[in-house]
C-alpha cells in the first residue's frame, strides 16, 4: 500500500529503545510476551530491543514477535567510559552477536550483585525464563565515545546518541556539548521531549537541524505507549531506516509530538 512521502511507502510507528528484564534496572515485567503483547494494542510496527551492554533476549522478543506483525530490530544501549549512552542497532541476529562479543570483552570482568543491581533474566523463544545473566551489565566499557563510534560504524551498524535530553547518562549532559558535526546522523530524545521536557530548560542547546527519534527507553510496562517515532519507509528494514535517516527516495523520519 502506498503511503505519504513516496510510491510504495507506508508510515511505521517505531520504538527504538526497549529494555527486557534482562536489563537489571527494568522490571520482571518486561517479558518478550508483554512487550510485544503491548506493541500489538498501541499499534506499534517497529521496535528496537536495547538492553544494556547486552543482545542475549532479542532471539526471544523477535520470536514471540513472528506473525503478528511486529518488526523486531536487533540493538543494545551501549554505556561507554564517560557513561554516555549510545544506541546501536544492527541489520541481523548475527550481526549483533559479534558485536555483543565485542562489548562483553571490554566489559569489566565482574559478577551481578542482583540483590543491589536487579536481576538480569534470559528467555527461550516460548517466552519462559531459562536463567539469568551472570556478567555485570550495569556499568561502562573501557572505551570511549568515539572508539565505540566508530567500531560501530566500522563494522556497517547504525549508532547514535541516546536520550539527550536528559540530565544524566547523555552526551549533553556528560560531554556538556553537541556531538562534532559528521560523528552521528542522529541523536535520540527522550518521551517528554516536546512536552515541558529538558530541552525547554535554560542553556539546553538547539537540536534544530538533527534528525531526531524520540523513544521510549521503556524499563517496565506502564512506560510503553502510542510510538512518537513515524519512519516512512518501503519495508520495515535497517537498511530503510538509514535511507530515511537521509532522506532518500522520499524515506523519512518524523516526530509526532
Amino acid at each position: 500500500m502506498a503511503g505519504k512521502g513516496g510510491v510504495g511507502m507506508r508510515s511505521y510507528r517505531a520504538d527504538l529503545h526497549v529494555h527486557t528484564a534482562l536489563s537489571p534496572c527494568a522490571e520482571t515485567e518486561m517479558t518478550p510476551a508483554n512487550i510485544v503483547g503491548l506493541c500489538l494494542e498501541y499499534g506499534i510496527d517497529i521496535i528496537a530491543v536495547t538492553d544494556h551492554n547486552t543482545g542475549e533476549n532479542v532471539r526471544a522478543v523477535a520470536a514471540l514477535a513472528e506473525g503478528t506483525g511486529v518488526t523486531v530490530w536487533p540493538g543494545m544501549e551501549v554505556q561507554t567510559r564517560e557513561e554516555v549512552h549510545l544506541i546501536i542497532l544492527c541489520g541481523s541476529l548475527e550481526a549483533l552477536d559479534s558485536w555483543q562479543d565485542f562489548v562483553y570483552a571490554h566489559l569489566p570482568p565482574r559478577s551481578n550483585r542482583p540483590e543491589v543491581l536487579g536481576e538480569q533474566l534470559l528467555f527461550d523463544r516460548t517466552g519462559a525464563v531459562v536463567g539469568v545473566c551472570p556478567r555485570l551489565l550495569l556499568t561502562s566499557l573501557d572505551l570511549s565515545v568515539d572508539e565505540v563510534r566508530r567500531e560501530a560504524l566500522g563494522r556497517g551498524l547504525v549508532c547514535y546518541p541516546a536520550h539527550v535530553d536528559r540530565p544524566s547518562y547523555s552526551y549533553i549532559s556528560n560531554l556538556g556539548l553537541l556531538p562534532p558535526e559528521g560523528d552521528f546522523e542522529l541523536l535520540e530524545v527522550s518521551r517528554s521531549y516536546g512536552a515541558g521536557g529538558a530541552e525547554t530548560a535554560g542553556g539546553f542547546p538547539s537540536l534544530e537541524g538533527w534528525t531526531l527519534v524520540s523513544s521510549s527507553d521503556a524499563h517496565r510496562l506502564t512506560e510503553l505507549g502510542p510510538a512518537r517515532t513515524c519512519l516512512h519507509l518501503a519495508r520495515p528494514t535497517l537498511d530503510e531506516f538509514r535511507a530515511a535517516v537521509a532522506g532518500r527516495g522520499g524515506r523519512r523520519v518524523e516526530l509526532d509530538f
